[in-house]
């Protein structure tokens, strides 16, 4: 039979096989664990439980919605928008719902990229934000930056999108950063967006992490620059901010001629995500915002008792400023594996599952990612099994 060329591109999901160790282990009776997959674990709030249900049980509802989401919540984006960055967007061209932002961003690439096309994209970087572009047929040049700070993250683009042959057409940018937890302060962005623009390049910006944020820190908008929407868009999921990961429900919004290519090639693909889901992100947005509060600091706490844990183990790692993840280059002692197989020794000697930094491109490697989803108790046993394997050596 014919190979499937879009799939030869795709390398082997490095998630499966800490995924298949861990199912293993627990199969054998093992209690592992898990920092693995960024799912947070915390209930919806029950306010937009309870306005799901209710729109559930109209039967109005049940009948196709419309893939680029229905006007009320696309109203309901804008002024959220406006409420929060003072950015001004048009309901009808300048936003859209998805299907959480991985559809939303792999469906923009569908519509805008094809095999003469290059992206430049941060490297290491969430999956999504690599492989869209390479299935989509296009291909991408990354642009390390492993452990760098803001300056150093901008440095690096302002050096290299300038000399890619050829000119990439899209940028993709993700800050507050998966997996890494960079964070960047508004000027970054002025600084990028008048780069871009002098380059013809559009922009992308993945701001999924917009609420989960400590210590005082405020994630800007790509889109508070003046100007902006002339070449970007940003997307922001429900997921995290409203423990709402499997509802699966998201939004781009800015550029008008991104936006209309993401809504065309939408219609092709999907009716929409179920109105009920829709109404009740509504609520999400427009409702008290205690239970976003509550969400971001239990992620805090759990924060304060990994990583000064790690750090009083011999573990040098930074304090996330923001996101539900910590990022920690592998103790001098264990490099020489390499992620996928030091992950594979916590599993086995401390019970304890994390992500190879190589799952989020080649140059994550020397890293591993914890996800922020076990409580403050379990958190202390891992690093009871992290302490004890250090011990064996």
């Amino acid at each position: 039979m014919d190979e499937f060329r879009r799939l030869t591109r795709l390398p082997a999901y490095v998630f499966n096989i800490t995924s298949e160790l861990k199912a293993a282990a627990r199969k054998r009776g093992e209690d592992i664990i898990d920092f693995g997959m960024g799912n947070p674990d915390g209930a919806t709030p029950k306010a937009i439980v309870d306005k799901l249900i209710e729109a559930a049980q109209k039967t109005a509802t049940h009948r196709y919605s419309l893939s680029r989401g229905i006007p009320r919540l696309r109203r309901a984006i804008c002024n959220w928008y406006k409420t929060r960055y003072n950015v001004d967007l048009d309901q009808e061209t300048e936003a859209i719902v998805t299907i959480g932002s991985k559809e939303g961003i792999a469906h923009l690439c569908l519509a805008v990229l094809d095999d003469v096309d290059t992206v430049a994209v941060p490297n290491p970087s969430y999956p999504i934000h690599i492989f869209g572009p390479v299935i989509a047929g296009s291909k991408v040049q990354s642009i390390p930056v492993p452990d760098a700070c803001a300056d150093q993250v901008l440095a690096a683009l302002e050096y290299e999108l300038p000399r890619m042959e050829p000119r990439p057409k899209l940028l993709i940018l993700n800050f507050p950063a998966n997996p890494t937890a960079q964070c960047v302060e508004l000027p970054f962005f002025e600084r990028i967006v008048a780069l871009c623009k002098e380059l013809g390049i559009y922009i992308v910006h993945d701001l999924a992490y917009a609420d989960i944020v400590f210590d005082g820190y405020r994630a800007p908008s790509i889109l508070e620059v003046p100007g902006a929407k002339d070449i970007a868009v940003e997307f922001f999921t429900l997921s995290k901010s409203y423990n709402m990961p499997g509802w699966r429900v998201g939004f781009m919004v800015g550029n008008k001629k991104l936006v209309g290519a993401l809504g065309r090639i939408k219609s092709y693909f999907d009716y929409g995500t179920f109105t009920p889901i829709q109404v009740a992100s509504i609520a999400a947005l427009e409702g008290p915002q205690d239970c976003v509060a509550e969400i971001r600091d239990n992620y805090k706490a759990r924060r304060d008792v990994l990583v000064p844990g790690l750090n009083k183990l011999g573990w040098p790692v930074d304090l996330p400023k923001a996101t539900m993840f910590a990022w920690a280059k592998i103790p001098e002692q264990y490099r020489a594996l390499g992620s996928v197989e030091f992950s594979k020794k916590l599993l086995a000697e401390a019970k304890v599952a994390v992500s190879p930094g190589v799952g989020f491109g080649e140059h994550g490697d020397g890293h591993v990612r914890f996800s922020l989803i076990e409580n403050e108790e379990r958190t202390r046993q891992a690093l009871r099994g992290i302490k004890q394997m250090f011990r064996n050596g």
